[in-house]
């Protein structure tokens, strides 16, 4: 299709038109350093300019769409926010695969801490073929703050030298930056051993000692170790011995054990995290991972903050943030494992006090309903509701059975 001349010109008035705003444009915007002129307020002005002319002279010169002829003439590139796509792309990140300890926040930053988590490494084949060892030990017993968390760790019977030259040592004895560094040795030997975590929530430990049917700090610890060991053994780990460190008289956790893993020799001893490296191995694993989720600790209560200290019940830090952090009704955010009796200590002097009713559920004939907690009280003089005279004037009664 050839254009006529008369189509030629007007796109040619049309385009001198357009490269006249942009001149004078530049024009201002030299004489007024101060107030630059962006590309999206030089388009707006073309486009107003543009949209001014005749419909017929913009049929002409086959004018559909003004956005995309004024961005084609003027050469201008659409904006991008840089900023806002880094940051969108931080938030949408979720680890789900840990090869070392940065990708720990982000692991836990994007996990509901209100429930139970459990992560297992990737087991290497190696250690579903020949014989390993397993050690167990927990980090974050003691803190008011954040998770208690459990770790295994498993190795090849024959690379007892490897964990030596790794330097597991107690993770207490240890500085955090040493055991970040090792922490990343042991997920450098993934062809070699394995770990898993249980991170159990504040929630949950305070919800299991706080329920009428209560279970002991020592019984979740025991259910989150024989948890472990047996996700382990599902997944194909050629496991032959236990290390663990005891919580509670070590021979009759022994025993339970025992009975749960027949087959296997199995140690339970105070103070194991020192004495065998593999137990050492997974105090690490533990207190690096517990390091980490209460770095990443997401608040649904109010803003996120980190000023609460080490969680510890003596750190000054910790008494002053709970002091500070206690709702009148609701209590505290889920960060905090509320039966412990720092937090308890709070609530008493600074929270709103509740009277429950005590029900016994052996007492007979007694059947516990919602309405019972809304009748009348018979037992309080002076409570009883007198009857209207209608009913006492007729000798009418209430019927309790037909």
């Amino acid at each position: 299709m050839v254009a006529t001349n008369e189509q030629v010109d007007d796109e040619t008035v049309v385009k001198t038109e357009i490269n006249q705003s942009v001149d004078e444009n530049d024009s201002a915007n030299s004489m007024n350093e101060d107030v630059p002129i962006t590309d999206s307020e030089i388009l707006k002005k073309a486009k107003i300019e543009l949209e001014d002319e005749p419909v017929e002279k913009k049929a002409k010169i086959g004018i559909s769409d003004s956005d995309a002829i004024v961005k084609d003439e003027l050469k201008i590139k659409p904006e991008v926010k840089e900023e806002d796509d880094e940051l969108k792309v931080k938030s949408d990140k979720s680890i789900d695969v840990i090869t070392k300890k940065n990708d720990l926040t982000s692991y836990f930053a994007s996990r509901d801490h209100s429930i139970n988590h459990v992560y297992q490494s990737q087991i290497p084949q190696i250690c579903k073929d020949e014989p390993c060892q397993l050690g167990v030990d927990e980090a974050g017993r003691g803190p008011v703050l954040g998770p208690m968390v459990y770790g295994i760790a498993y190795a090849l019977l024959s690379q007892k030298k490897l964990l030596v030259d790794l330097g597991c040592a107690d993770s207490k004895s240890l500085t955090e930056e040493k055991r970040d560094i090792i922490f990343d040795k042991i997920c450098e030997n993934e062809d070699k051993m394995g770990w898993a975590v249980d991170s159990i929530s504040p929630n949950y430990i305070a919800n299991c000692m706080y329920r009428r049917s209560k279970t002991s700090l020592n019984e979740v610890s025991m259910n989150s170790a024989i948890a472990l060991i047996r996700k382990t053994l599902d997944a194909g780990v050629f496991v032959t011995e236990i290390y663990v460190d005891t919580v509670g008289k070590p021979e009759k956790y022994q025993a339970r054990l025992e009975s749960l893993f027949p087959g296997i020799k199995i140690t339970v001893a105070k103070k194991a995290d020192s004495t065998y490296p593999i137990v050492s191995a997974a105090s690490i694993c533990a207190k690096v991972s517990r390091d980490h989720a209460l770095r990443a600790w997401q608040f649904r209560e109010a803003e996120n903050e980190t000023a609460y200290g080490s969680g510890y019940p003596n750190d000054p830090v910790t008494k002053t943030w709970l002091a500070d952090n206690v709702d009148p009704i609701f209590g505290f955010p889920q960060l905090v494992r509320f039966s412990w009796s720092t937090a308890e200590k709070i609530l008493e002097s600074k929270a709103i006090n509740v009277e429950w009713e005590n029900i016994d559920d052996d007492s007979p004939g007694v059947e516990n309903k919602i309405s019972n907690f809304f009748g009348r009280s018979s037992s309080v003089k002076g409570n009883e509701r007198k009857r209207h005279n209608f009913f006492t004037h007729r000798c009418l009664s209430s019927a309790t059975s037909l």
